[in-house]
């Protein structure tokens, strides 16, 4: 699979005017390739194998908050990347997920090419698939790269995006509580 995608950053290459065969460039397309397939291979994974079996049963039915999970994405539009935190809340029912198991479900849904808005909404129904949970909340925020390196160049721009299913989005205390703490989380929401 790398050796067509090695060929089209090749003639990428050639199309700037370049000379693939320059010394700085020489073996450019092969590891361009490879880095893309690395960027990209949450296509090649599923919810299943990503958890893995890490659903363990527990009483608890208060709260579960998972904050500042990191994420790098490559926004469809200009595959160019967007940098980003990601917090997560469900609230169990008699089942908990193992906690490494929120950062690989952001990474499988953040290693695609993306829009914010679509990337947080696949996080919080994977959540809610895997968990059962009565409710969950998702919230990213990210820094966009085609909004800052081209078009209007903004370079504090961010964009926050929220998902709230089941009794996040049905019950206006537990969407409040679920803010509530990401705020307190260390650099989330942080304007100043």
């Amino acid at each position: 699979m790398t050796k067509p995608l090695s060929e089209h950053y090749e003639a990428i290459l050639r199309g700037l005017g370049e000379d693939p065969e320059r010394g700085g460039l020489v073996g450019t397309p092969d590891r361009a390739a490879k880095a893309m397939q690395f960027l990209t291979e949450g296509y090649q994974q599923d919810l299943q194998t990503i958890v893995n079996g890490a659903v363990f049963e527990s009483d608890n039915d208060e709260m579960v908050v998972v904050q500042n999970i990191e994420f790098y994405s490559l926004c469809e539009h200009h595959m160019l990347p967007f940098i980003g935190k990601a917090h997560i809340a469900y609230l169990p029912t008699g089942r908990v997920l193992g906690l490494s198991k929120f950062a690989r479900i952001v990474d499988m849904f953040a290693r695609r090419l993306q829009i914010q808005e679509s990337l947080t909404r696949q996080v919080a129904l994977a959540v809610e698939e895997v968990t059962q949970a009565t409710g969950v909340g998702v919230i990213m925020e990210a820094k966009h790269m085609c909004m800052m390196m081209r078009g209007v160049q903004k370079q504090n721009s961010s964009m926050m995006t929220s998902v709230m299913l089941g009794s996040f989005r049905e019950n206006q205390a537990t969407r409040a509580e679920f803010l509530n703490l990401a705020r307190g989380s260390s650099g989330f929401f942080d304007r100043g």
